[in-house]
């Protein structure tokens, strides 16, 4: 495990910017997970990241009800899932994002109902809110793959 990464957001803005630097880095086989509580910026993130590699702007609605939303980018498949409504870990196989795993890049928004199902080598997210800061969030990035490392290095 490398050392976390923790970068703090002032603004959505701020957010957006670091998904759209973490975007450019992406390719194929990259899988980020989500952690935070409701309201925390997971959606935000995932939506900017997306609209970055689209090459037409286009709606990049929450997949809070559709469970997955998957975009054509220029870097390929782009899945966008939100499992907070999953109870078990056979819905998730349903969805085909085990396969997504390898073939395409995924932003999993409540990664813990992933279960045994987690990609080892993904890149895990967790948001925070400041209680006093209404906007400000903490990004604390951590990952055990070391091709994060290049990734990530631009973010910062």
């Amino acid at each position: 495990m490398n050392a976390p990464l923790t970068l703090t957001s002032k603004s959505p803005f701020d957010t957006a910017e670091v998904a759209t630097k973490l975007g450019g880095a992406l390719q194929s086989g990259d899988t980020i997970l989500l952690e935070g509580t409701i309201g925390s910026g997971k959606t935000h993130f995932a939506r900017a990241l997306i609209q970055s590699l689209l090459s037409a702007p286009e709606d990049v609605p929450s997949p809070t009800f559709t469970l997955v939303q998957v975009y054509e980018t220029q870097l390929g498949e782009v899945w966008h899932s939100d499992l907070y409504r999953l109870s078990a870990v056979e819905e998730i196989e349903e969805l085909g994002l085990v396969d997504a795993f390898d073939a395409g890049i995924c932003l999993i928004e409540w990664p813990e109902k992933l279960g045994p199902l987690t990609p080892e080598p993904a890149l895990l997210i967790r948001f925070t809110t400041d209680a006093n800061e209404q906007d400000t969030r903490q990004l604390k990035m951590s990952w055990t793959d070391p091709k994060w490392n290049a990734k990530l290095e631009g973010i910062q």
